[in-house]
């Protein structure tokens, strides 16, 4: 599983001009599932992003994490993570897991999110077309690779 993390002020995504999930401060997850990912990766990669210390501390250092500031988390599954660029200038999203197999494992990984944070996790909809709006705070955007384990 890849996931684009950014720290956010605020966030929104919308649905056939509809708002739906919102949330404040705290994360905006874009996420990605591979063919060969299981629910290993989706514990692994919940328990990453909730811990990431990349909120600030009262001396101005990131040094806590969005459970420590009762945070929220808005995740979007987005399979253009795994997008490959290198052959010509048209992505191959053929790394990319089919809806079949994403759809499940982007729902475990939503629930691990919800065990590790201890509250209810914003989500986007599956497979829609969205437009997601953000404040992005720093800004601060990260990248986690399951695969790297970084």
């Amino acid at each position: 599983m890849r996931a684009a993390i950014q720290r956010v002020r605020e966030a929104v995504v919308t649905v056939d001009d509809r708002a739906g999930a919102r949330i404040g401060v705290g994360l905006l997850v874009l996420c990605g599932v591979a063919p060969s990912d299981s629910l290993a990766e989706a514990d692994w990669l919940a328990h990453k992003i909730v811990a990431l210390r990349i909120f600030d501390d009262s001396a101005g250092v990131m040094n806590r994490s969005v459970q420590d500031i009762a945070g929220e988390i808005l995740a979007v599954s987005q399979f253009t993570l795994h997008a490959s660029t290198k052959k010509g200038a048209r992505p191959s999203y053929s790394a990319a897991a089919p809806p079949e197999i994403a759809r499940p494992l982007f729902d475990a990984f939503v629930s691990a999110l919800e065990r590790e944070l201890g509250r209810t996790v914003a989500t986007g909809m599956f497979g829609a077309h969205m437009q997601v709006a953000l404040v992005n705070d720093g800004p601060v955007t990260l990248w986690i690779d399951s695969a790297a384990r970084e």
